[in-house]
């Protein structure tokens, strides 16, 4: 097996491989590969993805890690404030004891889900369809007849079964499944791991790759939504444990950091935002760019307040991107934005980014528009976590004031 490690963004060049492994990596699409002369590659992991994974066939092995470009320190902040409830900072001095992002992820999310089921495992109802010799709940009629013409028993039923077999305790126990593959992990998250999987007993682990199943939060269920949070991130980002349709196989957990950047962003400001009254809207599609509704619109955040007639209406909107800011050149993304304003009626729109030259908020007016200004913010993101939320504060600021400051 071959191990390549890489950084965020960062090339790498002469990497030496087979021809069968550069195979399974160009097919796996998770770098970008460049030939250099003499036969090596230049590999730059540019997809925004961070983590670990295992590409290709046994005889040709690429072990795949992506490390983040931030500290794993900042990272793990902006995870857990962007999974509302996960209060990261009781878990900071395990963040900081690990300098892999990935054992670290799996260290806290095993202390919080072993914290919180040892408290009990939360019971529910759920719906459960089944073939019984005797009969329990309702009788399903036609699946009876389809199934089992003409014979008495088995009773095709369905009924209503308090167990542990819930939503919520499904997410706990792929988590921990999904994290016990990982390399590098110390025994004692293991053991842990372990234990949590143990507690979770009769309960069905979500189909690997399959839709999440959904929960809502309840006062029952209250004391599971920091595990839950950090739970969803893990099983999203451990889509590639499948077939992929080229045979080539993919396995390991990747972290979109697009989205764990999105995700902070919009939950910080909204929570910066709620001190100035209104309320906040993430990932909002009821807006459309044309009159026929053909065109959905998607921002990040839309702030709403009350309007004279009682109703929200609009009053911001936002949008992150984890990428640098870039000036003096035509910029798709001031386009994106101003979309939003025209859709929303808005005079002003503000860009998020995660990096650039200076943290001074830029602002364009733009021609034609009716006055519309669209204000681009940096976020220093190797400041404190404290530092960073002031600077969400004053983005949060200004949409709610409308004060611009033009370039």
């Amino acid at each position: 097996m071959t191990r390549i490690e890489l950084t965020e963004h960062a090339p790498r060049t002469g990497v030496a491989l087979t021809a069968a492994q550069a195979a399974a990596l160009a097919a796996c699409e998770l770098v970008t590969m460049k030939p250099e002369p003499g036969g090596t590659w230049t590999l730059t992991a540019d997809k925004g993805l961070v983590g670990a994974v295992r590409v290709g066939p046994q005889d040709a092995d690429v072990e795949l890690r992506i490390a983040p470009k931030l500290a794993v320190q900042r990272i793990m902040f902006l995870i857990g404030y962007a999974q509302h409830g996960v209060h990261w900072r009781r878990h900071s001095v395990e963040a900081q004891e690990r300098t892999d992002l990935l054992p670290a992820i799996a260290a806290a999310f095993a202390r919080m889900a072993d914290r919180t089921l040892a408290h009990g495992v939360l019971l529910g109802y759920h719906t459960v369809e089944d073939a019984l010799p005797v009969v329990r709940g309702r009788i399903r009629s036609s699946e009876q007849l389809r199934r089992r013409f003409g014979s008495l028993l088995p009773v095709e039923v369905v009924y209503d079964d308090f167990s542990p077999d819930i939503a919520e305790n499904r997410i706990l126990l792929g988590a921990a499944r999904r994290l016990l593959r990982l390399g590098g992990l110390q025994g004692a998250t293991r053991a842990l791991l372990h234990r949590v999987i143990a507690r979770l007993d009769g309960v069905s682990a979500p189909v690997p790759g399959g839709a999440l199943p959904h929960w809502r939060l309840s006062r029952l269920n209250a004391r599971y939504q920091a595990p839950l949070g950090l739970a969803e991130l893990v099983l999203r980002g451990g889509s590639y444990e499948l077939h992929r349709p080229d045979g080539v196989r993919v396995d390991g957990l990747m972290l979109r950091m697009w989205q764990v950047f999105e995700d902070f962003v919009s939950q910080a400001l909204s929570d910066a935002l709620a001190s100035y009254g209104g309320r906040c809207e993430t990932q909002d599609t009821d807006h459309y760019l044309d009159r026929a509704c053909t065109l959905q619109l998607r921002p990040d955040l839309v702030y709403y307040r009350q309007g004279g007639d009682g109703r929200p209406v609009p009053a911001g909107v936002a949008d992150a991107k984890y990428k640098t800011a870039r000036t003096g050149r035509t910029d798709d993304d001031v386009y994106q934005v101003l979309a939003y304003c025209t859709a929303l009626d808005l005079g002003q729109g503000h860009l998020v980014y995660a990096s650039g030259a200076s943290t001074a908020p830029r602002s364009h007016r733009i021609a034609g528009s009716g006055g519309v200004i669209i204000q681009r913010h940096v976020l220093d993101l190797d400041l404190p976590p404290v530092e960073v939320l002031d600077q969400v504060e004053d983005i949060a600021e200004c949409m709610s004031s409308g004060a611009l400051r033009e370039a």
